[in-house]
């Protein structure tokens, strides 16, 4: 049998985070037992993060909403309209307008994240030092009803970090959060990082992009096509109009089996989805 690099390095991480034992990584690979939301590939969504009032009006199956400025209230008025409600927090940055932001130890803050002031990338080799602080925003998505996770910033070995991190840290990551998300009865999604799709479709219950139809990479998701999960695809109005959205972006979309709608780089309530 002859085995690709990515998924021999893959097998390797898997060692390390299910306690070198194969039976125990096969265990921890297949979820498919345990009881929480997988969206399917034709659901329907919207995406407004801020602070600002979450317009509840539009006949969407899923809301991705900001943990921090959403109280459960919000998230259960969600879910009495027939909403699934997913609960954005950044798990690979450190940001300075976060009440927790005080928790993080100086040695996981890396460098400045581009394009975000305020923010800045974590050192996600050191779990440990992490596990505290992102355990208790999982704690609080559960806490306030939300039935998924979107993780933010789990591509960090893709950029400038500060830190050297690698594939197999990446992985070793990103695996580890799917396991507490799913031991808090929470679906998560893969964010952004299509490099490693193949790897940890297996560990994630749908997948969310940002500009991959105007960066030309959304056939990368398509592990999570081809399984029948869903891929939520959030194009942007800085990187094309809204014509070309609908006349080139969603007839791709349909033959690839993704969602994808339009949106300000703000992540406002305004959007636009295909017809």
């Amino acid at each position: 049998m002859n085995l690709s690099s990515a998924r021999i390095k893959f097998l390797l991480t898997c060692l390390a985070v299910c306690g070198l034992t194969l039976p125990g990584c096969a265990l921890q690979s297949n979820f498919s037992d345990m009881d929480w939301w997988r969206p399917s590939a034709t659901t329907s969504w919207q995406w407004q993060l801020g602070d600002a009032g979450i317009d509840t009006s539009f006949d969407v199956d899923v809301y991705d909403i900001e943990m921090f400025d959403n109280d459960a209230d919000v998230v259960a008025d969600l879910q009495a309209r027939g909403r699934k409600v997913i609960c954005y927090i950044s798990v690979g940055s450190w940001e300075d307008w976060r009440p927790d932001k005080d928790l993080f130890p100086s040695s996981v803050i890396g460098n400045a994240y581009e394009g975000w002031s305020g923010e800045r990338w974590l050192d996600i080799r050191q779990i440990e030092l992490l596990a505290p602080i992102i355990r208790a925003r999982l704690d609080q998505c559960q806490a306030k009803g939300f039935d998924a996770v979107e993780p933010d910033n789990i591509d960090g070995f893709t950029n400038d970090t500060g830190f050297p991190l690698s594939y197999e840290d990446q992985l070793k990551y990103n695996i580890w959060l799917a396991r507490e998300a799913h031991a808090r009865g929470l679906s998560i999604g893969l964010k952004n990082d299509g490099d490693q799709a193949e790897d940890l479709e297996p560990y994630f219950d749908w997948a969310m992009t940002e500009d991959c139809f105007a960066e030309d990479w959304c056939e990368e998701m398509m592990p999570f096509s081809e399984a029948g999960k869903a891929v939520f695809a959030a194009e942007y109005t800085d990187q094309m109009a809204e014509e070309e959205f609908l006349t080139e972006v969603c007839p791709q979309a349909r033959a690839m089996q993704i969602m994808p709608i339009l949106k300000n780089r703000d992540l406002d309530a305004w959007r636009r989805a295909c017809p």
